[in-house]
């Protein structure tokens, strides 16, 4: 897969974040006004990819709940359609990427080759098989770009599923943390030291007497910005450990969600993006 080059010198940045939701309803195809017919999708430079898996036996997630306008069982859709959504929008917004509607694929769909950019929420809890680890494989060999987010310690099981995983899709290759001088933290926004915290999911936050929304993060967890690089030192993945990127993207509509956090973590999305397509 090529990767698309020259994208980070259009992009012009907005002075705030989005703070509505999207265009694209309940994450299907739009539709036409007065039939139901589906429009033609629009093939864009970038479209937000979210990973499909099978949960391990033990933990799988059932049906319920994903987001308000979302339901469905497994983990692979936690904060779907909402996150997918509204972090679409936000590029669109701010940046001149085109982009076009958010989608999702199984790791043996052969038109994730296509894509520069994939997200996988809940690794602590998927089960690849060997077919799926190694198209992951060749996916990340040949360019690709992987964000994984919105997994947990302290207890060890969920890093240690994705860590074993990992293993036997990258063979040898660490999970290292991600240096601030390191070009994905500044390839648009200038990613800094306060800039490493705890990004919260909405069961995080709690209502002051006063009035005031106060985050409370998980005892024992410290936020981690990891990544795993290939032999070119290029990072491939991106793990986002102790925190949620992707409840920031999906409440970004919400009044009591932090704007501070949505705001960030709209500036390491977006920074993974170009940074996925640029290098």
């Amino acid at each position: 897969m090529r990767r698309r080059l020259a994208v980070g010198a259009l992009l012009a940045i907005a002075a705030a974040v989005l703070a509505q939701r999207g265009r694209f309803g309940g994450g299907g195809f739009p539709r036409n006004d007065d039939d139901e017919t589906p429009l033609p999708r629009h093939e864009a430079e970038f479209h937000f990819i979210r990973v499909e898996y099978t949960d391990l036996p033990q933990f799988h997630r059932r049906f319920g709940y994903s987001s308000r306008d979302g339901m469905g069982s497994g983990w692979w859709l936690v904060d779907w359609p909402n996150a997918d959504n509204h972090f679409t929008t936000g590029v669109e917004r701010l940046t001149r990427i085109d982009t076009g509607d958010p989608r999702h694929l199984r790791l043996t769909d052969p038109h994730l080759f296509d894509y520069p950019w994939i997200y996988a929420t809940q690794a602590g809890w998927w089960d690849l098989s060997d077919a799926e680890v190694a198209c992951l494989r060749e996916y990340l060999l040949r360019g690709g770009y992987l964000v994984v987010d919105d997994f947990w310690g302290p207890d060890p099981t969920q890093w240690e599923v994705f860590r074993r995983t990992m293993e036997r899709v990258l063979p040898g290759k660490p999970i290292t943390d991600v240096a601030l001088s390191d070009s994905v933290m500044h390839v648009v926004y200038s990613i800094e030291q306060k800039d490493l915290t705890f990004i919260p999911g909405s069961r995080h936050l709690r209502r002051g007497y006063d009035g005031s929304v106060q985050v409370v993060q998980p005892a024992g967890t410290q936020p981690a910005w990891r990544a795993i690089s290939d032999d070119k030192d290029h990072i491939v993945v991106a793990v986002n450990y102790n925190t949620d990127i992707g409840d920031a993207w999906e409440f970004a509509d919400v009044p009591y969600y932090p704007e501070k956090m949505t705001a960030l973590a709209y500036r390491y999305g977006i920074n993974y993006i170009v940074y996925s397509m640029t290098h």
